[in-house]
Formats: C-alpha cells, sequence, structure tokens
C-alpha cells in the first residue's frame, strides 16, 4: 500500500511514470496549479489572449481561484461578436525557445469546472504562422469538476491545410469562442496522457 501511494504521489511530478492509480495510461504534468501564481507546473506562465488584438471588443481576466477545495485558474469574461472578435484565451506557451515534442502521448488530459458551457482547446504548433490557426477540439464545462482526455486525433485543423504535429507543439489555449456568452471556466489539472491499454 506505501508502495502504491509512493508511486501514485511521484505521478504529479513534471515526468512520465506509470500510475497505479491510474492504470490505463501515464501522465506528464503541464500544470497542477500549485505554484500559487500564475506560472504552471513546467515553469512557463499562463497569459490572457483576447480579441483585442484583431480589434475584437470582448473582455476577460485571468483569476487564482479555489473551486470546492481545488486550486485553479478562471478564465472569466464577456465574448462579443462586435467589430469581427469573438474569443478569449487562456494561453500557456509550452516551449517559448524551440518546440515540445509530445509524440510519445496520446493527447491532452484536463480538469475543468465551468458554467455548462462549451469551450474550446487550441493547440497551435510551430508550422503555424497565422495568428487564426489552430488545432481545435470542443469540450463542455460543467458546474462540478470533470476530466477530459482529448486525443491528438481528435483536433481539426483550422484555417489550415497543415496536418498537426505535436513534435512541433509550442502553446495551449483554453478558449472562449464563436458566440456571445459569459465565459467563466476554472482550469485545475493539465497533463499530456498515454493510453497503454
Amino acid at each position: 500500500m506505501k508502495i502504491i501511494l509512493m508511486v501514485c504521489l511521484l505521478s504529479l511530478g513534471f515526468f512520465s511514470v506509470l500510475n497505479p492509480c491510474m492504470s490505463d495510461e501515464t501522465l506528464q504534468i503541464i500544470d497542477e496549479r500549485n505554484t500559487g501564481d500564475y506560472r504552471a507546473t513546467l515553469g512557463t506562465e499562463w497569459r490572457l489572449v483576447t480579441d483585442g488584438v484583431m480589434g475584437g471588443v470582448s473582455s476577460g481576466k485571468l483569476l487564482l481561484e479555489v473551486k470546492e477545495g481545488r486550486h485553479c485558474l478562471n478564465l472569466r469574461g464577456k465574448v462579443s461578436l462586435d467589430n469581427n472578435g469573438g474569443f478569449i484565451q487562456a494561453a500557456l506557451s509550452l516551449a517559448p525557445d524551440g518546440n515540445y515534442d509530445a509524440s510519445s502521448f496520446s493527447g491532452l488530459l484536463i480538469d475543468v469546472y465551468g458554467n455548462n458551457q462549451s469551450y474550446n482547446i487550441h493547440l497551435r504548433t510551430s508550422d503555424l504562422w497565422l495568428p487564426w490557426q489552430a488545432y481545435r477540439q470542443s469540450f463542455n464545462a460543467t458546474s462540478e469538476w470533470q476530466t477530459y482526455r482529448l486525443p491528438f486525433a481528435g483536433f481539426d485543423a483550422y484555417r489550415t491545410t497543415t496536418r498537426l504535429n505535436v513534435k512541433k507543439l509550442k502553446r495551449i489555449g483554453v478558449v472562449a469562442i464563436g458566440r456571445e456568452f459569459d465565459a467563466d471556466i476554472c482550469i485545475g489539472r493539465m497533463a499530456f496522457y498515454r493510453d497503454i491499454s
């Protein structure tokens, strides 16, 4: 029992460890929200990006919160379609000075708590040059903590014909986009996962 508990605790670090608590996968932690600030566990910092960079008027903020006893990063704001806008985003660089190779993993795991709205995960790679290009996948953030496993194969290319190359990851974004609504989503643990079953 002590050995299993120790391995479970070790799996929370930024490296892959076979986790007997999650016997069907291994994880590499991106963020556990345990730094007490906007830094992710891997060392880079979350930042807010809005459609103001393209002339839009959506507004948002990033807050450090606790939801149901869990520390999280809260993306909150109002998405507006005025002035050809329509998004707010919590963005995290994975490899500011190069590419992040996630090719040994199956996809992205994320724990979220929200306001019963649909949100996106956007992946960007060094193959993309235009700011609106990304690889996208949607999920619903309900008003209780949920864990989503988003396989890389489920990400759709947006405004690019280049296929997703997970050896060249640069940034992950949690995005409220595409319609007018009040965004309120808390981001807990985030990790790359590998299916081993």
